[in-house]
């Protein structure tokens, strides 16, 4: 597939805060409830991110009452109550009452770039084999490989994935008819483009799949009017890291996820 063009432009002024919940608004819970500015998110167990509290600002109780109520809705849900804590942007004790209480703790990091550079990185013939589609059939999904096989946490996982502004997928097929070699998914909302589920099947790494399968996403992402990239990545993630660094990424913000004991 040929790639659009993508103007220079700088990053779109951001701060964490509005950067996570625009991360929020890409990977939809299938429920959400507030608790004041929080935001309580379940989706039957698919990804801590659709399954996490969104801690942001005031949640309009005392923070022990606030954390009773978090544990007390997941219970309810039988999922364990995972709190997204972000630096900075959530309330400043909150790090430390979770230390108190023996909370388990999950970095992960924001990284941003400017989009046109991620859609000029692509240059080098493979982006010719990425195909685009409203859609995530099944052979993109057996790639993916985050659900469990439950039922009901495969419908969430339909919902949450295809939930968002601007979903695109991509994919590039196998000549041999078998699951993609490669796939990725990138949500636009506004001026961000936010790139998740990059997978490259073992015996195709190596290629510049996952660059020429991101720069096509980022060129149809600048098509739309978008002007930045943004990914989370868990911190011990070396690959994605290294592969991140050399498209441009940088570090924007941190967050973690802590577990309720």
């Amino acid at each position: 597939m040929p790639l659009f063009p993508a103007r220079p432009a700088p990053l779109p002024a951001v701060d964490p805060v509005e950067l996570q919940r625009v991360a929020a608004r890409g990977w939809p819970a299938v429920e959400q409830q507030p608790l004041g500015e929080w935001t309580l998110r379940a989706s039957a167990g698919f990804t801590r991110r659709a399954n996490s509290a969104q801690a942001l600002g005031d949640p309009g109780l005392p923070l022990p009452r606030a954390l009773e109520r978090v544990r007390a809705w997941y219970a309810e849900r039988e999922l364990p109550a995972w709190i997204e804590v972000t630096v900075p942007g959530s309330p400043t004790e909150l790090a430390a009452e979770l230390d108190r209480l023996g909370a388990h703790h999950s970095p992960t990091l924001v990284r941003t770039a400017p989009l046109a550079a991620l859609a000029r990185a692509g240059r080098s013939g493979q982006g010719e084999r990425v195909r685009l589609s409203r859609t995530a059939d099944a052979g993109w999904l057996s790639v993916y490989r985050r659900s469990s096989g439950d039922p009901a946490q495969e419908r969430a996982a339909q919902q949450v994935l295809h939930g968002g502004p601007s979903v695109w997928f991509a994919a590039v097929p196998d000549p041999g008819g078998a699951a993609p070699l490669a796939i990725g998914r990138c949500v636009i909302d506004g001026p961000w483009a936010c790139f998740a589920a990059v997978e490259v099947r073992p015996e195709a790494r190596r290629q510049g799949l996952a660059t020429a399968l991101m720069a096509v996403l980022a060129a149809r992402a600048a098509e739309e009017g978008a002007r930045g990239a943004y990914l989370q990545v868990e911190a011990g993630n070396s690959g994605a890291l290294t592969l991140y660094d050399g498209l441009g990424f940088t570090t924007s913000h941190t967050y973690h996820y802590a577990r309720l004991p």
